[in-house]
Parts: C-alpha cells; sequence; structure tokens
C-alpha cells in the first residue's frame, strides 16, 4: 500500500472526525501571513472549459492581487458553482479563508483541492498550515512532510515543520529541516535564529553563537538573537562581548526586562557593581510595570545584596573581578526568557520565532 494512499485515507478520516468540531480546538500561537505572493494572471491556458467558469476565475485572482478579498471569495464562489473541480479557485478560495481566520472552511478547501490533484504539494503545504493554527501539530507535520515529498525544495513547509519538531522537543529532526531550509534559502534570517536555538538547546554552543551571528548578519535589528547570543557570550566565560551585545539588545528593544536583568548580572558578576546597580533599577522597573512581581522582589534582593557589597569594596575591586569569583558573590545568568508570542522576534525569548510562511496560490495550470 502506497505512502501516498495511507496518508489520503488518514486524511478522509480526519476531515470526517474534525470538520463538525474543529471549532472547539484551542488555537494556539502560529505562523500569519502578511504577505502574499504576486499570483499570475490568465494567459494563453485555459483554466476551464466553462468559460463562465474562467472569466469568474480571471476576476477572482485580479481582486486577490488588489487585496479585495471580499471581492475575490465572491468571484471564486461564483466559478466554482460552474466548475466544481477548478483546483486552483479552490486553492486561492482557502487562502483568503486563512486570511480571515475561517480555519474549518479552509480545511474543507484544501482537502477539496487534495482530493482532486493528490500530487499537489502547494495544497498538503497549505493545509498543514491550517492544521498548525488549530493546534493539530501531528496532522500539521505529516501534511508538511507530504508536500515535501512531492516538492522537497518548498522552503516555508521546511520551516514551518522545523518550528513544530522544536515544540515536540525533537531537536535533531528541527535542526535538519532548518538547515534544509537554509541551503535552500540563505537570506533567511529568522530560520538561522530558529537553527541557532535549536543549537543552543542541544548544548552547541560554538555553533549556536557562530549562527546567531550570521542571523544577525541579515537582520541586524533583532534583538532577540541579541539577547539570546549574550546570554551565551555571558555564560561561556565571554562577559565582555556579552556586556556589549546586550546593550545592543536593550537599543533594539529598551522595554526588555530580560536584557536588563541579565546584563546586570553579567556586570555584577565583573565586579561592576555600580554599573549593576543601575542596570538592575531599569530591569526592576520594567518587571514591575509588566506585573512580574515575583522577579521584581527577586531583583530587590539582589541589589540589597550588591549595596552590602559595595560597602565592603576596595577600591581596585571592580577591576579584579572575574566570571571566576567565589560563589557567594556570583550569580547565575537566567535563561532566556520565554516569549509569549514565538511569532514576534523584537521581544527576547528562547522560543523560535516563525516567519510568514509564504500561503502560496496555485497559477493556472496547476
Amino acid at each position: 500500500m502506497s505512502e501516498k494512499y495511507l496518508f489520503s485515507h488518514w486524511l478522509n478520516l480526519f476531515c470526517q472526525v474534525t470538520l463538525g468540531g474543529c471549532s472547539a480546538f484551542l488555537l494556539l500561537a502560529a505562523p500569519t501571513i502578511t504577505n502574499f505572493p504576486v499570483s499570475k494572471l490568465l494567459a494563453e491556458t485555459a483554466i476551464s472549459q466553462n468559460l463562465e467558469a474562467a472569466s469568474f476565475f480571471q476576476q477572482g485572482v485580479t481582486r486577490y492581487n488588489r487585496q479585495d478579498l471580499q471581492g475575490a471569495e465572491y468571484a471564486f464562489q461564483k466559478a466554482l458553482q460552474r466548475d466544481p473541480n477548478l483546483g486552483a479557485a479552490r486553492n486561492y478560495l482557502g487562502n483568503i479563508l486563512i486570511e480571515q481566520n475561517r480555519l474549518d472552511e479552509a480545511l474543507q478547501e484544501f482537502t477539496e483541492v487534495i482530493k482532486l490533484n493528490p500530487n499537489s504539494s502547494e495544497a498538503y503545504y497549505n493545509l498543514g498550515l491550517v492544521l498548525h493554527r488549530q493546534g493539530e501539530k501531528d496532522a500539521a507535520i505529516t501534511a508538511y512532510r507530504q508536500s515535501l515529498v512531492i516538492d522537497s525544495t518548498r522552503v516555508a513547509a521546511l520551516y514551518n515543520l522545523g518550528l513544530l519538531l522544536y515544540e515536540q522537543g525533537k531537536l535533531e529532526e528541527a535542526i535538519a529541516a532548518y538547515q534544509k531550509a537554509i541551503n535552500l534559502d540563505s537570506s533567511n534570517a529568522n530560520a538561522y535564529l530558529n537553527l541557532a536555538i535549536a543549537l543552543q538547546q542541544q548544548g552547541q554552543i560554538e555553533p549556536a553563537i557562530a549562527t546567531y551571528r550570521q542571523a544577525l548578519k541579515l537582520n541586524p535589528k533583532n534583538a532577540t538573537a541579541y539577547s539570546n547570543m549574550a546570554n551565551l557570550l555571558a555564560t561561556h566565560g565571554q562577559a565582555p562581548e556579552a556586556i556589549s551585545v546586550y546593550r545592543q539588545a536593550i537599543r533594539l528593544n529598551p522595554k526588555s526586562a530580560s536584557a536588563y536583568y541579565n546584563l546586570g548580572v553579567t556586570l555584577y558578576n565583573q565586579g561592576e557593581f555600580k554599573k549593576a546597580s543601575g542596570v538592575l533599577k531599569r530591569a526592576h522597573n520594567e518587571y514591575h510595570q509588566q506585573g512580574n512581581i515575583e522577579q521584581a522582589q527577586k531583583i530587590e534582593q539582589l541589589m540589597q545584596q550588591i549595596a552590602q557589597k559595595s560597602g565592603q569594596q576596595q577600591p581596585q575591586a571592580s577591576q579584579t573581578a572575574t566570571p571566576s569569583q567565589s560563589s557567594d558573590s556570583t550569580v547565575q545568568t537566567p535563561e532566556p526568557q520565554t516569549a509569549n508570542q514565538p511569532e514576534t522576534p523584537a521581544n527576547p525569548g528562547d522560543v523560535p520565532v516563525s516567519v510568514e510562511p509564504q500561503s502560496t496560490s496555485t497559477s493556472p495550470g496547476q
């Protein structure tokens, strides 16, 4: 029994079970669509033998490209009334439904596209995207993988597959997916960032730092990459560079409580008590504004400890202190804090960020 048949059989069963009850699923943070690729207009190839269906399809494409989603939906629905087997119209319609967060309806459209064309890598990818947004992670992984069986060069499928595998703790598979995505598109800064985070989690420190550097070459304004790289540098004996990198993260995101805190801890461990106190005060204020009272109280205790140390400090102590000083005066730099929204790279966090998954549209003839 072929893999394609098994997946199609699974797909039919999945849709029978879930199409009526998808609204009960918890929607998790997932990739968002913010930019549609330019879709080809009808040219020489007839999209349908039904001239009215072809005409409505053309109108739908034109309106879709103008981001008139309501008008495009109307036109594609009219086209499908005249030719229900018009898979390209269903794929466009599915993308519109995703954009409007009408996920159950989108799932139906992409399921129909796959029934009409079981070899559509694009349809399986789009199906995976819907399942991904519905929190059906295992089903989404299956759909992304089937998309890649058909077309191994689909970067968006590799990227989102890596994101889900990371969330499931399958670091080696996630790393492999991100590396393949980067091999196909070396300009993808977020793929480098997510790869660096996975490498960091796996304990591959030097490769992780190198990958963060590459991410920052591509996107010098990524505060998450600066913050996470600084944490690695600070905890692996490169405090001077870590301090510089933390400050760059703060310049990019002046409201980052965790960056202030980690910078303050690193300065403290270097014996720079006065500087540490000032930075930790800012961290305290940011945490307090966020309502994180527990972390704010933790910082208050640390600041009291710094005040005591400052009173005992010899004039040259700030120049001689190192990260290897005795345990009674060294504070462990915490792990990067988790961001609430993995798709928001501006917030520091030890969570991969997801880029626009390039939800694509079927061109005429496909």
